[in-house]
């Protein structure tokens, strides 16, 4: 029975989480425009600190927070990370009519290293199937997943998923 939860929940994050890697490829080429009540920038350290109802967009991807840290490097953007009551983001998925959700207390992204963490009540959403853990880590260049249970859910140290029946196509009628 173990083995068959590990199965299922294997090919849950392969059906659920897999999207990420194909978010809207269009979307890294787009400039990202941030809007916020203040912000502050430090110039020398390459900070930028950006407060009271964030939204970041970039093409189809949309991430709304309460506090959003951009570190840049030489190289462009370093790293992100967005704290929020909570934080959420969407995203356009690549040649389908699809979007992809996520939530969190605070969400980190290293330009780096492609690492995406969704932190504190981390939850993953496309088409009604729903992954939920304390913690879902992504790495776009590895396509690597990993969710950590919450530990203070009912069942303490459980990942939730929530996989939901696909329309079936409808049978050709009979031919005469």
């Amino acid at each position: 029975m173990r083995t068959l939860k590990t199965a299922l929940l294997s090919v849950l994050c392969a059906a659920v989480l897999a999207t990420p890697a194909h978010a809207e490829k269009a979307d890294r080429d787009k400039p990202i425009n941030l809007e916020a009540d203040t912000v502050t920038l430090d110039d020398i350290r390459k900070i930028s600190v950006y407060e009271g109802n964030v939204i970041l967009s970039q093409g189809t991807m949309m991430l709304r927070a309460d506090r959003v840290q951009v570190t840049q490097s030489a190289e462009g953007l370093d790293k992100v990370v967005a704290t929020g009551r909570p934080v959420s983001f969407r995203q356009k998925l690549d040649g389908r009519d699809e979007f992809i959700e996520g939530y969190a207390s605070r969400i980190e992204y290293a330009g780096a290293t492609s690492q995406l963490e969704l932190i504190g009540d981390a939850r993953l959403r496309r088409n009604g199937d729903e992954l939920r853990g304390a913690q879902i880590s992504y790495n776009a260049g590895t396509e690597f997943y990993k969710v950590v249970g919450q530990p203070d859910a009912q069942t303490p140290g459980r990942v939730r998923a929530v996989i939901r029946p696909k329309p079936r196509a409808e049978e050709p009628a009979p031919q005469p």
